[in-house]
C-alpha cells in the first residue's frame, strides 16, 4: 500500500526542517579552526588616548617626553594594527570572508598550538616594549643625543661569564668603538673562536678593560661568540620617554613611535599638518623592518582619513597589490629614510614610492 501524496509532503518538509535545523545549529555553534584578520584600530603617536586610572578615564599623551623642550606638533602620525577575530562560527568566518574586509588565516598560525593565548598576548606585550625600547634609542641617535651600549644580559655558560656583567657599559671592543648591538656583533664575529678580545667598559662608573676569549658560534662554528645580549639606552637620566599605546601588542608600531619622538624633540613639523600613517619595525641603530598584514593596515589607514602611508621597502609588493584608492605609499627603509621623506612630502618633492 502506497503513501498519499500529503503524507509524503509532510514527510519531505519535516526531513527538509531537520535539516535546516541541523544545519543552523552547526552553522551558529560549531567554531572553526581559523581567525580572521582586518583593519585594525590606528593611534595617533601625536595625540593622546584615553586610559583607566584609578577607577577613573584620563588621557595620556600616547608618546609622552619629559625633561627636555619640545617643539610644536600638528598633523597625525598614525601607527596601524591588524583586528584578529578569534572563536569564529561557520557562519561568522563564511560573513568576514564575504565582506571582504577580513581574510581567513588558520588558527595555529596566530596562536601556536603548543603556546596559550595568554602566553602569545604576553609574547606580544613583550615585543611591543622591545619596540619602545628601539624606538626611543633609534630617535636619540637620529637627533644626536647621548645614548650608552650596555650588557643586557650574559650567559650563564657561555664565555663572558666570569668577565662581564649586566649594566657593564661597551665602549670598545679590540680597539674599535662600538654604539649598537649590530656593531658589537659585528666585530665579535669577524674574530675567529679562541680570540682573546679586549674589551674597554665602563662598570659602576669607573673605567676598565677586560679580556674574554671568544668561543664559537652556535649558528657559525669559524666566527666569534661573545655570549652577551647587548641594548643601546638612553644616556640622559634627566630624559624620559614613556609610551601609552593600550592594549596593542607586537613590534611593528616601533617605526611611528620612533617618527614621534623625533618630531617632538626637532624643530619643524614631520608631518607638515597631513595626515601621516605607517607601520615598520625599528631597531636601535634605526634599520626598518617589514611587518605582517599590510593591506590590512593600509586599509584602516585610509578609513582613518590618511593620504601617505610609510611601508616598510620589504613589504612594498604585497602593499602595492591591494592599494586603497587616494593614499601614497611611500617606501621607507631606515628612520633617516623616513624623515627623508616626509620633508619630500611637506615641501612638494617626490619621495620615494612603492
Amino acid at each position: 500500500m502506497s503513501s498519499s501524496p500529503r503524507f509524503r509532503r509532510i514527510a519531505t518538509a519535516a526531513v527538509s526542517a531537520l535539516v535546516l535545523l541541523a544545519l543552523l545549529v552547526v552553522g551558529t555553534q560549531l567554531q572553526v579552526p581559523y581567525a580572521a584578520l582586518g583593519p585594525g584600530p590606528t593611534l595617533n603617536t601625536l595625540g593622546t588616548t584615553k586610559v583607566e586610572q584609578d577607577g577613573k578615564v584620563v588621557e595620556r599623551r600616547v608618546v609622552q617626553i619629559d625633561g627636555a623642550p619640545l617643539d610644536k606638533t600638528t598633523g597625525n602620525l598614525n601607527l596601524t594594527t591588524v583586528s584578529v577575530s578569534d572563536g569564529l562560527t561557520l557562519f561568522d568566518a563564511l560573513g568576514m570572508w564575504m565582506s571582504g574586509k577580513y581574510a581567513l588565516t588558520p588558527r595555529d598560525e596566530v596562536y601556536p598550538p603548543d603556546r596559550t593565548t595568554e602566553q602569545v598576548q604576553e609574547e606580544n606585550a613583550q615585543q611591543m616594549t622591545g619596540s619602545e625600547e628601539n624606538a626611543t634609542v633609534a630617535a636619540l641617535r637620529f637627533l644626536d643625543r647621548p645614548t650608552v651600549l650596555r650588557i643586557a644580559g650574559v650567559g650563564a655558560d657561555g664565555p663572558s661569564a666570569d668577565v662581564l656583567k649586566a649594566g657593564d657599559v661597551v665602549t670598545r671592543v679590540g680597539g674599535v668603538e662600538v654604539e649598537t648591538s649590530k656593531e658589537l656583533r659585528d666585530v665579535v664575529s669577524k674574530n675567529p673562536p679562541g680570540t682573546v678580545l679586549p674589551l674597554e667598559i665602563v662598570r659602576q662608573g669607573t673605567p676598565q678593560t677586560v679580556s674574554v676569549t671568544l668561543a664559537a658560534h652556535p649558528d657559525d662554528p669559524k666566527a666569534g661568540f661573545l655570549g652577551v645580549a647587548a641594548e643601546v639606552a638612553n644616556a640622559d637620566p634627566s630624559l624620559k620617554v614613556t609610551y601609552t599605546v593600550g592594549d596593542i601588542g607586537g613590534p611593528s608600531a616601533g617605526m611611528m613611535l620612533a617618527l614621534s619622538v623625533v618630531d617632538q624633540l626637532s624643530p619643524g613639523e614631520l608631518t607638515h599638518g597631513k595626515f601621516i600613517a605607517g607601520t615598520g619595525t625599528i631597531t636601535d641603530d634605526g634599520q626598518v623592518g617589514p611587518i605582517g598584514g599590510i593591506t590590512h593596515k593600509t586599509r584602516a589607514a585610509k578609513d582613518a582619513g590618511a593620504t601617505v602611508f610609510l611601508v616598510p621597502a620589504r613589504n612594498c609588493a604585497e602593499a602595492v597589490s591591494d592599494r586603497p584608492d587616494g593614499i601614497e605609499l611611500v617606501k621607507v627603509e631606515t628612520l633617516d629614510g623616513a624623515v627623508d621623506a616626509l620633508d619630500a612630502i611637506g615641501s612638494g618633492r617626490p619621495a620615494p614610492t612603492c
